[in-house]
């Protein structure tokens, strides 16, 4: 069964079919520095602060691994959460295509499943989400190169699907390493790395701002915001500790 999730009502009243008419069509994909480290929360909450914008927006998660059945068929958790802060009206299966059972690398669990995927299947499925929305978020699977088959990776995925990158680092101990590697292998790859997120996962971390204000000065792309760390449902929250406004004008020139 093919569940239809309805958009969550707008606050702010917008005519979406006519303010939105000249709004150029932009999307990004969130990447993380590791598995675990909040990419689903980053979105979620970039999400919600371009509908508080008064933009469409959709989001994708084109594979997730680690999913629970239900009666409408494999659920994953991340998915879900996409579906909840969305505004336009998409499926389940529209945000997450392709649903794996097993929490393990997704081309070892499509390996698993006797299924293949590949870039061009993906970004069919993208195209009905890109057709919806006037802003979309690609929620990427564990960090920037896990493959998805013998050929291809999630690096591959944004410049297929027409994406900026956007990348979400978890301030933790070893943060630096992972966050200036991530981010050399990005634009190695030729990928655009429009900005920078960065999610507090270890409050404990020593000197949290010294290794921010380190990554500041090293990557080139702006920093979009810092998350403090807390309880992943305050989205509402999160989403005022983010400045879109650059991605809105880069989107938008005048």
């Amino acid at each position: 069964m093919m569940a239809v999730w309805r958009f969550r009502s707008n606050e702010c009243g917008n005519d979406w079919g006519s303010k939105n008419k000249t709004i150029m069509k932009k999307g990004y994909f969130i990447t993380g520095t590791d598995t675990a480290i909040g990419k689903t929360f980053v979105t979620c909450t970039l999400l919600q602060a371009f509908t508080d914008k008064g933009h469409r927006v959709g989001a994708m998660k084109p594979i997730a691994a680690g999913c629970e059945q239900t009666d409408d068929g494999w659920r994953n958790d991340d998915a879900l959460l996409l579906l909840q802060y969305v505004n336009v009206e998409l499926s389940y299966e529209q945000v997450n295509p392709v649903a794996l059972p097993s929490p393990i690398a997704p081309h070892l669990a499509v390996e698993h499943m006797k299924e293949t995927v590949t870039i061009n299947k993906l970004t069919k499925h993208f195209q009905n989400i890109k057709a919806n929305a006037d802003y979309f978020m690609v929620e990427g699977a564990g960090g920037w190169q896990v493959p998805l088959n013998d050929n291809e990776s999630m690096a591959d995925i944004p410049q297929a699907f027409g994406l900026d990158v956007i990348l979400v680092v978890g301030i933790r101990l070893g943060c630096l390493n992972h966050a200036l590697l991530s981010t050399a292998a990005i634009e190695q790859s030729g990928n655009h790395l429009a900005g920078w997120v960065a999610n507090i996962i270890d409050p404990n971390t020593l000197m949290i701002e010294k290794n921010i204000l380190t990554l500041k000065k090293m990557i080139g792309a702006p920093l979009l915001g810092v998350l403090p760390h807390m309880d992943t449902k305050e989205v509402l929250a999160a989403s005022q500790q983010l400045d879109v406004e650059l991605l809105l004008t880069l989107s938008n020139p005048a």
